[in-house]
């Protein structure tokens, strides 16, 4: 039995009679209030929790946790008043559901999360280890996948996962900590073992009030939800690293640096090998080489962020960097799809920053002997000033460029494409993404490499309210198909 003394942390004081009530759940949900739920009456951007208390307790709530400013003069039943209030319920909803894998390693940054995520699941469980990922794909372990709506899920949704898959068998996890989940303390009940950080670009200006606000979300999880002397792992080379440094010392961290300046685990050379890379590594005063089938510098920095992040968990060096060897891709990620007829490889990427699709292209340009071609778009509602930018990186990098529409959703996709094209000279718009698709896919010649960028895994176009049902890997297959009939 679980009573409100076991979640409630500082708030109930020990002896109080309320510490004794039995609890049956937490939501901030006040519908999903049953008998002996707390409700968690939380502010919000456009409603206050606080207006559905009444109702919460109607439902069956036998205490409130709610902020200072709400009116809790009349209520029947337990208040907790709180300073922090979503910290204190994701506090609450760990409690509660407490059963977690018993490694739990995090990773933030802008562009990589789902990569490292995987791709350290991945090495663990080719060391025999029952591991798990959790992010933008959903939840993956070794034989099952859960899908998700965020990367990182609110705490009731989140904690429910993690008591499943634990008791699954998972004693591993790597998890994405996305700024909008560590801004809104979404995994502050979750008991992190190791965190690493990727690097920092441009996104989600829409809901950061700017770049400054957008660092400081990621570093909450170094400086407020990892314990001290934990590792953290990166690379101080990457964007954003320097700070994370600073902060990790600050926090009395240990560090576990890679990279080219990487203390703890060194890059010291890189050589293209087909679709593979040779790379010369040293750690722990070793020297060793490892075959990475996988495309791009980037991917270079993903993988040394996954073995630094194993290796400071306790995983044999020589073991840990031999399982490179054997990692996929995340669906989506520069993902080859398909060929030409006339041999012009297809990659399917999630780019959908700047930053990610200028490293995209870059990546693939040592394969391009004629052109490279990208088809791209943006979303709407979301980050506004990044569409020129996006706009920017694809004429400097392509040689033919193709706007196409994304995930317009509320916004009229139009006016969307015109904000790409005013910083896209001599880009082609077609705004029927399916057309765009199959247009560059017919433009292919020999020695051409195509880049479809800004969906990766996903298999919905948000238009309007709707979720109209689109894969990018789909509409390549369809195309080349199409295109072979055609010149069958």
């Amino acid at each position: 039995m679980t009573v409100l003394g076991d979640i409630a942390g500082a708030g109930t004081p020990s002896g109080d009679p309320a510490s004794d009530i039995e609890i049956k759940g937490v939501t901030a949900n006040s519908k999903e209030v049953e008998p002996g739920f707390v409700f968690a009456a939380l502010p919000g951007v456009k409603m206050d929790g606080a207006r559905f208390i009444s109702s919460a307790i109607e439902n069956g709530a036998v205490a409130i946790l709610t902020h200072a400013g709400a009116d809790v003069s009349s209520l029947s039943v337990p208040v907790i008043v709180s300073k922090h209030p979503r910290r204190d319920y994701a506090l609450m909803v760990g409690r509660f559901y407490h059963r977690q894998p018993q490694t739990v390693v995090a990773i933030t940054g802008t562009n990589g999360k789902t990569s490292v995520a995987a791709f350290v699941r991945q090495v663990w469980a080719q060391l025999g280890i029952e591991a798990a990922s959790l992010g933008t794909v959903g939840v993956v372990t070794g034989e099952k996948h859960y899908p998700l709506q965020h990367t990182t899920p609110e705490p009731v949704a989140l904690h429910r996962l993690l008591a499943r898959i634990a008791d699954e068998g998972v004693t591993h996890l790597a998890l994405e900590a996305s700024s909008h989940g560590l801004a809104q303390h979404r995994l502050d009940g979750v008991r992190i073992s190791a965190a690493a950080f990727t690097n920092l670009s441009r996104d989600h200006l829409d809901y950061h009030k700017d770049f400054e606000d957008y660092l400081n979300a990621k570093l909450r999880l170094f400086r407020d939800l990892l314990p001290a002397g934990s590792p953290v792992v990166v690379d101080p080379d990457a964007p954003g690293g320097e700070a994370v440094i600073k902060t990790a010392k600050a926090c009395g961290h240990r560090l576990f640096t890679v990279g080219a300046k990487g203390e703890d685990l060194q890059l010291l050379g890189d050589e293209i090998d087909g679709y593979s890379q040779k790379l010369t590594l040293k750690a722990g005063g070793e020297s060793f080489h490892v075959r990475l089938p996988l495309v791009g510098d980037f991917q270079v920095a993903n993988a040394l962020t996954t073995a630094g992040l194993c290796i400071a968990m306790g995983a044999p060096a020589d073991r840990a960097l031999k399982a490179l060897e054997t990692l996929q891709g995340a669906s989506g990620r520069l993902e080859l799809v398909g060929v030409s007829g006339a041999g012009a490889p297809v990659f399917v990427d999630y780019a959908h920053t700047p930053d990610a699709l200028e490293k995209a292209l870059l990546a693939l340009r040592p394969y391009v002997k004629n052109r490279l071609h990208v088809v791209f778009g943006c979303g709407g509602d979301r980050d506004r000033g990044k569409r020129p930018l996006m706009g920017e990186a694809a004429v400097k990098n392509a040689e033919h460029v193709i706007v196409a529409d994304d995930n317009p959703r509320s916004e009229d996709p139009a006016l969307i494409r015109a904000q790409i094209m005013q910083a896209a000279p001599g880009a082609t718009e077609i705004g029927d993404r399916a057309k765009a698709i199959r247009a560059a896919v017919g433009a292919l010649q020999k020695g051409d490499v195509l880049l479809v960028a800004g969906k990766g895994h996903e298999t919905g176009q948000i238009v309007g309210g709707k979720v109209l049902p689109f894969s990018d890997q789909q509409e390549v297959a369809r195309a080349l198909e199409q295109e072979a009939e055609t010149h069958g």
